[in-house]
């Protein structure tokens, strides 16, 4: 946990109370710097990863969860509100504990799912679609797109690593 990269993911972490705390006393600009903030550095902390050779087991199971638990925390807060639909929350999950048991069968079977160009076009719809929903309130019709399209790109990037990984399933126990 000593490397530069998983301190940027624990910095994020740590961002994800300040978010929630800022956004429920409705500062949104200040929560939605946050949300940037946090999600700019787990870009960062991947480059430092790769590019200085910090990847570890902390970092492989720390970073993942840091995302997943900034944007769902922000979903949340969304649902809440009444910009973001709880159905389409649950889609989100599903499709991410879908994936996520897939790469671990593929795990047991010694191989690894590598994020495909929809898993990162998916992440992008879903950052920027929930920093839009954070400050844009009164447009009821602009809420129901950006879900749409955080849902889709979820959607689809989902059923593309079943697609291109089903050979994973076919023989397991």
């Amino acid at each position: 946990m000593n490397t530069t990269a998983n301190k940027i993911t624990m910095f994020r972490l740590a961002l994800i109370p300040v978010f929630l705390l800022l956004a429920y006393l409705d500062h949104r600009w200040a929560a939605l710097a946050v949300f940037i903030l946090a999600s700019l550095s787990d870009l960062l902390d991947g480059y430092i990863a790769r590019h200085y050779n910090q990847i570890s087991n902390f970092g492989k199971f720390m970073d993942p969860l840091a995302d997943k638990v900034l944007v769902l925390s922000a979903m949340c807060f969304l649902v809440e509100k009444g910009q973001m639909a709880g159905w389409v929350v649950a889609v989100i999950l599903f499709r991410e504990f879908a994936v996520s048991g897939l790469r671990l069968i593929a795990v047991e079977r010694q191989r690894v799912i590598a994020a495909a160009w929809s898993g990162k076009v998916k992440t992008t719809c879903t950052m920027v679609g929930l920093c839009f929903l954070l400050v844009i309130t009164e447009y009821p019709a602009l809420n129901l797109f950006v879900s749409a399209v955080i849902l889709i790109s979820t959607v689809y990037s989902g059923v593309e690593y079943f697609i291109k990984n089903w050979d994973v399933l076919e023989n397991a126990d």
